[in-house]
């Protein structure tokens, strides 16, 4: 072991001390971390880099934050559990900022997650000009001073019309009304933009709206009219309800007056403006028709059409064929109506008959022949109602789940017709500061809004008002470009945004609330950053250790690990072989360090190689993907070699993932899978015929539930319990197989429910799990215990690790090779019973990798891997790139999204992205072999390659 740097000036408020730490498989970890330093915590993928980092130092940094809370404030929050470990010193409140994606919420955006869109709301409040939605002019009202210098600010000698606006748009004679004025003292009238005196009006039709102005005073504008002008004016707001206007007598132009808070023609007002007019998830601001999503369902002639291909006959539109005998006749009916072949293809059909079939005739009457329960006919004439209706309908009345469940499935979305998207009602999209509304300014990418609000410019106390305001919102967004995020925009919906992403954005938040003397501890911040992002996000890192905090980083990248002011390695191995220190200390001194491996990769002793030769293209094996539009994709088209290993690449947010998951994926899940996906736009593909299957390995947890384990999703756990059901023991007692398994009553504890231990609800305190009291924690009961194979009962095998089981069933060929294939993927380590909850996205990934590996495959595969080197070491990737050869070995294709520019240098082709991220990206900036990639210009991905080829 490489010796442990301690700092010598060990006071305690300058080291973190751990002493004794046992969490999972952490073998009694003694450590002294030093504060407020920016540390990697590195080592093999299973080593104990998190059980280290999250589930002790943070567990127990939030543990005592917590506890010292009231018991009332303390049930709204989320214990940890205590950790395992006998001292941790010089801990501060902790803060964990992980890779889960936000939220499913669609209400949560990208403005509302980082509470940058709280911010513009006040600002809009505050400082908005609201106008009318009508006439695009702004609200806004005068005292009579200012009306009266209005005035005189136009030439000398200019004759004015002082008029009193008395009714707009209202229907009568208004008899009453003008002998009413005439008794006031009144003279002249304009009715309908004429002028009249009051006695020669001519009779006004009764049904037409009207347009009445009350004429008050006729001046011609010079310095001495002001007290003449000052009380024309005070007359006609007391006529026009709160309006006035003064129109130019030769030009015939109007100049509009209010005394109120309005639109001085139509009088729109609008109540004080308040921030909760902004916000999309409160009623007072939402549009009433989406609700404040921002899009709505609405039934997809597509969709409903399910195969135009069809006749209507023999099935066009699910549900209205020949099986279905009370809606066919409608259908029979109309196409007596109206002339058309019930058995011609629906492709075929004039569009006026598309239309009345799925839109309904309207007003016009059909006569329809109906099939009575007895056999005879009966005949009704009605209009046909409309099968897109009739499903809106039916979605409406239902109260059953199921019916709206199916119903769904004809249903799109689009953006809501009446908010056009924005998600705020008409009152809030009217609301301008320097001439832009507030959903404008969301939609625009990060940098182009961050460049809006720093230089915008404000008048007199509005200036003052919105300093303060301007500050956090330009910092905020500072820090989220800072982070490699300015391709995205404040109202992106928060549930589309990847792992990565999301973290990244909760990292900003934190800098953003600019809090000291806090520890915080991320979990690979650098994942689905490309290089270029990633001394951006150091610079991040950097910056929250200045401000006064610990900073703990779970990291592989070799950037990261350089750039650290300590490192921490965990191993020697993976599972039960690691969960030591093996070095503590500067990243210099553990270069040097013979036994980290993390050392021998950062001091060049091990590297992963570059490949001696590419394997060629087969241009006769090329599957050609045209058009693809999705998201920001500019109408790109792919040309995929088959045979090969292809990496795409690009910085975040150029379209990798919508071009390979949103469009290939789907693409292909459909065609070949018969999977029910729907692909982003796309023209054509072509070079299918080359392909059978295609599996897409992401990240997604294997299991939700703990009762999913290594064993249940590989399928290993079935041979297993046929090879106890064989035992004689269990034969002579009837035994089957379900009697080995502890999601069935039978052989499984009751107590438990086969789940080896039992919750205790602590009010307060976090929930403990105690061991079941009458199985001991093994999941089943005495009698199936009692059964053995070679010695070990079923409780003993799964909590045999992968490496122990490959030993023991060396004899069974069905277990053998599964168990052979998970050690390939690297996870000799994790346990058969493991609960797949606590199992890393990377190793969850790999799980499906290697069932994926076990299966007997045609060497005609499509395999998809999204980021396959998360919570991967260097000595991990090594051997996923041999397991992903491997497959190639045998003929299949493998697209890979990846950053990692070790990845990237051994692949055959590469299709790189850009050049930037968002609207500056979604085109295909170069490809060819790692070596070709190199040699362009314009590609990010090519200059850091050019580097270490």
């Amino acid at each position: 072991m490489c010796k442990h740097n301690h700092p010598h000036h060990t006071r305690d408020n300058d080291t973190i001390r751990i002493r004794g730490a046992r969490t999972h498989n952490l073998k009694n970890v003694d450590l002294d971390i030093p504060r407020h330093k920016l540390v990697v915590v590195t080592g093999l993928s299973g080593s104990g880099k998190s059980s280290l980092a999250f589930d002790t130092l943070y567990a127990e940094g939030q543990r005592r934050y917590v506890e010292s809370l009231s018991a009332y404030a303390r049930q709204f929050l989320q214990m940890m559990d205590k950790p395992d470990v006998d001292l941790i010193e010089g801990l501060s409140p902790a803060i964990s900022i992980e890779q889960k994606s936000t939220s499913h919420n669609p209400r949560s955006t990208v403005g509302t997650v980082t509470e940058i869109h709280d911010y513009l709301r006040l600002l809009y409040a505050r400082v908005g000009t609201p106008y009318c939605p009508e006439h695009n002019l702004p609200l806004s009202s005068q005292t009579v001073s200012q009306m009266v210098d209005a005035v005189l600010k136009l030439p000398e000698d200019t004759r004015v019309m002082i008029l009193a606006p008395a009714v707009r748009e209202r229907k009568g004679e208004f008899v009453d009304f003008f002998a009413d004025l005439q008794a006031q003292g009144f003279a002249r009238v304009r009715v309908d933009g004429e002028v009249y005196q009051l006695d020669e009006v001519p009779k006004l039709e009764k049904n037409i709206k009207h347009n009445i102005d009350v004429v008050i005073d006729r001046v011609k504008v010079k310095a001495d009219i002001k007290q003449r002008l000052a009380e024309s004016f005070e007359t006609a707001l007391r006529h026009g309800n709160e309006r006035a206007l003064a129109m130019e007598m030769d030009s015939g132009e109007e100049h509009w007056f209010s005394a109120r808070f309005a639109c001085p023609v139509c009088s729109y007002s609008l109540p004080e403006l308040e921030p909760r007019l902004f916000s999309f998830n409160n009623p007072m601001g939402s549009c009433p028709t989406c609700d404040g999503l921002g899009n709505t369902n609405f039934f997809d002639p597509e969709k409903v059409v399910a195969h135009p291909e069809l006749s209507l006959a023999t099935g066009a539109i699910d549900g209205w064929d020949k099986r279905n005998q009370f809606y066919f006749q409608m259908i029979q009916s109309l196409a007596r109506h109206y002339g058309f072949d019930v058995q011609a293809a629906w492709e075929t059909l004039p569009e006026k008959v598309k239309k009345v079939v799925l839109h309904g005739s309207g007003k016009e009457v059909i006569d329809f022949t109906y099939l009575s329960e007895r056999g005879t006919t009966f005949n009704r004439s009605h209009a046909f109602e409309g099968i897109i209706p009739n499903l809106e309908r039916r979605y409406r009345e239902t109260d059953s789940e199921t019916v709206r469940e199916k119903l769904r499935e004809y249903q799109n979305h689009r953006a809501c017709p009446s908010c056009g998207g924005a998600r705020l009602r008409k009152e809030a999209r009217y609301v301008y500061v320097s001439g832009e509304p507030l959903h404008e300014v969301s939609a625009w990418p990060l940098t182009k809004t961050h460049q809006f609000f720093e230089t915008l410019d404000l008048d007199g106390n509005k200036k003052q008002i919105a300093e303060k305001i301007l500050k956090e919102i330009t910092e905020r967004l500072g820090f989220l470009i800072n982070v490699g995020l300015d391709y995205l925009n404040l109202s992106r919906s928060a549930e589309t945004l990847s792992g990565g992403e999301a973290q990244r954005i909760r990292l900003a938040s934190q800098i953003g609330s600019g809090l000291t003397g806090v520890m915080y501890v991320l979990d690979e911040p650098s994942i689905g950053l490309h290089q270029r992002d990633n001394d951006r996000l150091l610079a991040t890192l950097k910056r929250l250790r200045d401000l006064g905090n610990s900073v703990i980083v779970v990291e592989h990248d070799e950037d990261a690990i350089r750039e650290a002011d300590f490192v921490v390695d965990m191993g020697p191995g993976a599972g039960e072989h690691g969960g030591n220190v093996l070095i503590a200390d500067t990243p210099e001194n553990v270069a040097k360090c013979e036994k980290s491996v993390t050392g021998q990769y950062l001091s060049g002793k091990k590297s992963i190689a570059v490949p001696s030769e590419r394997t060629p293209v087969n241009p006769d094996r090329m599957l050609v993907l045209k058009g693809a539009r999705g998201n920001n994709l500019k109408n790109v088209t792919l040309e995929l070699p088959l045979g090969l290993i292809t990496c795409i690449t690009g910085v975040s947010g150029s379209g990798k993932s919508t071009l390979i998951n949103d469009t290939l994926a789907k693409i292909t899940a459909r065609e070949l899978n018969r999977a029910q996906e729907e692909p982003a736009p796309y023209d054509d593909i072509h070079g299918l015929e080359h392909l059978d299957k295609v599996i897409n390995v992401d990240q997604s947890p294997i299991g939700r539930t703990p009762r999913s384990n290594p064993a249940t999703y590989t399928g290993l756990f079935t041979p297993i319990r046929e090879l106890f059901a064989g035992v004689p023991l269990s034969r002579e007692r009837g035994y089957n197989v379900g009697r080995f398994s502890f999601n069935v009553k039978g052989g499984r504890c009751e107590a438990c429910q086969g789940d080896g231990v039992i919750k205790v609800e602590m009010h307060f305190l976090p929930d403990v799990y105690v061991p079941c009291e009458v199985c001991h924690g093994k999941r089943y009961n005495r009698e199936t215990l009692e059964i053995q194979y070679k010695g070990k009962n079923i409780s003993q095998v799964l909590d045999m690790t992968v490496e122990e089981a490959r030993e023991f069933f060396d004899a069974v060929p069905t277990v053998s090779r599964k168990l052979q294939t998970l050690m390939d993927v690297g996870l000799g380590y994790i346990r058969l019973g493991q609960s797949a909850t606590t199992l890393s996205g990377g190793e969850a990934q790999r799980v499906k990798l290697a069932l994926e590996l076990s299966k007997r495959d045609t060497g005609r595969t499509l395999y998809i891997l999204d980021e396959p080197t998360t919570g991967l070491h260097f000595a991990d990737i090594a051997l996923l790139l041999e397991v992903i050869g491997r497959l190639k070995g045998k003929g299949n294709s493998i697209v890979i999204i990846e950053h990692n520019l070790d990845v990237i240098k051994t692949a055959d082709w590469i299709v790189d992205l850009g050049p930037e991220g968002g609207d500056g990206g979604g085109r295909i900036i170069a490809e060819g072999s790692p070596e070709e990639v190199a040699k362009v210009k314009g590609s990010y991905t090519g200059k850091y390659l050019k580097g270490i080829l």
